[in-house]
């Protein structure tokens, strides 16, 4: 009786730190990435980063595989660069990928 009443203790002492180290861990890492992800990059630049997944997915599939993102990044280039507008999607993936 004396060792579960001892195991239930320390199982209540420890669970609070236990919380708390959580929070803690989980807090600082929220807070690390939002202040990584609000740099002085503009929203087309960011829309153009977030499409590298689909950027890859597509080369990799010779332009089978056509992703939400890829496509708005191609849009957001041909908008605002006259370059991209005669460039193929093609080659615009590509292009992001070396970014």
């Amino acid at each position: 009786m004396k060792r579960l009443l001892l195991a239930a203790a320390l199982l209540a002492c420890t669970a609070p730190a236990w919380a708390g180290s959580f929070a803690g861990t989980t807090g600082g890492a929220t807070s690390a990435g939002t202040s990584a992800s609000s740099g002085s990059s503009s929203g087309d630049d960011k829309v153009v980063l977030a499409a590298r997944d689909d950027a890859a997915l597509f080369v990799a599939s010779d332009g089978a595989i056509r992703g939400a993102r890829l496509e708005a990044a191609l849009r957001q280039l041909r908008e605002h660069d006259a370059a991209a507008r005669g460039a193929s999607d093609l080659d615009l993936a590509r292009a992001i990928l070396a970014r």
